[in-house]
């Protein structure tokens, strides 16, 4: 650091400061070159941290395909609009004929009011289900009266119709069920209308199930009811939406998800190009500029690493791994000329098509030497990659100590420099005042020789 002693020049005439700078600019040397070398290996920690988040990413990705689950995903169709099919893990290959018959739906009545309460709040008894609940407006106008039968937990929904005109309106009181299903119907009492008047109803939609025919026409025939529009495991592992009452038979079929199938395999050409891409491009070689002006050569950051050359070798080898003659290429992962892995979906998708068993064997095989090279690589305890970044890490944090130290030797130079220039401008100063002494004896003398 370059800081002003004071003293620059006061007998000498010496540019002290810039002496001491300058001195301390060449014993700093060592520093400067330790700062190279920590930003060199940080540079070098950093691309082996990014190579080897790629590398744990792709033995995830080839864990996932080697695992069977992964290739029992499913996926169900429905030869009509009318039904809605969703597969789950459960569910396996099948299919399954029916006919929709009757959709779900809620109960509706339109009520006719007591013109007349025998207290200032109507009460009426409304039962949902066979639960009973105690319905108490705040008074007995139509607003109130909707207001009670439309709050929380009812089990319906209400509303005020007009059956007058705008002019002398007069109001019924409609009542939706909230659930459908043959059980959720309600029925509705008031309980304390005055005498010679009553709730009068008339029921607009009664409350009904919604069902299906499986089978039909066969002597299998059989008749299946739900309470709402949805069937839960119809199927083992398949849910069922109707949304479309009819006599058309509609067939759901349940199948292997060839969509799925191909992900596993584009996933580890995915992760595998990434980790091939790092390594290209951290290891190829760049042309910079020498000092002389002309060009020069760069070595890339990873080129010459051991670690990073086996772990690519062995990735390539795994990616072109033949299994029963069968070749990678064969099922959508293509090894190209220049050493690139691309994939083919189209070519999976025949592939799986024409011998589900082999195509899956074949990614599969693929994958588990994926594993084996990424977790040598990226294993986190003994894994190639992951010894060299906490090797680094080390000499990173000892550089960085080591440069800390040099800035405590510096200081400590710069101080001791900084009382040598002092002493010599005080000595300098103590020899300039006994040389004026003497030079006036001596005038003093020549003028009394004189006189």
């Amino acid at each position: 650091m370059t800081s002003s002693i004071g003293i620059d020049g006061l007998i000498s005439g010496m540019k002290t400061s810039e002496i001491i700078d300058q001195l301390l600019a060449v014993e700093g040397n060592q520093q400067k070159l330790l700062a190279t070398k920590r930003t060199g290996l940080q540079s070098v920690v950093s691309a082996l941290q990014s190579l080897n988040t790629k590398v744990a990413s792709l033995g995830t990705a080839a864990t996932t395909a080697l695992k069977a689950e992964s290739w029992q995903t499913t996926t169900a169709t429905a030869s009509s609009t009318a039904v809605t099919a969703v597969t789950t893990k459960d569910a396996t290959p099948s299919s399954l004929t029916l006919t929709v018959d009757t959709l779900a739906s809620s109960q509706s009545t339109l009520y006719t009011l007591p013109t007349s309460y025998s207290s200032a709040k109507p009460t009426f008894s409304l039962t949902v289900g066979g639960e009973s609940k105690t319905i108490v407006a705040s008074s007995t106008h139509i607003g109130d009266v909707v207001a009670a039968f439309n709050a929380e937990g009812t089990g319906v929904s209400a509303s005020a119709v007009n059956v007058g005109t705008a002019k002398d309106p007069v109001y019924k009181l409609q009542l939706t069920g909230t659930a459908t299903g043959e059980d959720n119907g309600f029925t509705l009492t008031a309980t304390n209308p005055n005498d010679g008047t009553a709730l009068s109803a008339q029921q607009l939609r009664a409350a009904g199930d919604a069902k299906v025919t499986l089978w039909p026409g066969t002597p299998g025939e059989t008749e299946v009811t739900s309470a709402s529009n949805s069937f839960t495991g119809l199927l083992t592992g398949v849910d069922l939406t109707v949304s479309k009452a009819g006599t058309e038979e509609v067939t759901v079929t349940v199948g292997r998800s060839a969509a799925s199938m191909s992900k596993l395999a584009s996933n580890l050409v995915t992760n595998l190009t990434a980790v091939l891409g790092d390594i290209s491009d951290r290891t190829k070689s760049t042309t910079g500029t020498a000092a002389d002006g002309g060009s020069i050569l760069k070595a890339g950051l990873l080129s010459g690493n051991t670690a990073v050359r086996v772990l690519q070798q062995s990735v390539l080898a795994a990616g072109a791994l033949e299994v029963d003659g069968k070749s990678p290429a064969s099922v959508g992962i293509v090894l190209g000329k220049d050493g690139t892995f691309t994939y083919d979906e189209a070519k999976f998708t025949a592939a799986y098509a024409e011998d589900p068993v082999g195509t899956q064997k074949v990614v599969q095989a693929v994958a588990a030497a994926l594993e084996t090279a990424a977790t040598a690589a990226s294993d986190a305890t003994k894994g190639t990659l992951t010894t060299q970044v906490k090797s680094y890490e080390g000499e990173v944090s000892d550089l960085a100590d080591r440069i800390a130290d040099w800035d405590d030797r510096l200081a400590t130079r710069r101080a001791s420099l900084v009382r040598t220039y002092t002493a010599m401008e005080v000595a300098m100063s103590s020899m300039q005042s006994t040389s004026n002494f003497l030079s006036q004896q001596l005038a003093q003398l020549n003028a009394n020789s004189a006189s």
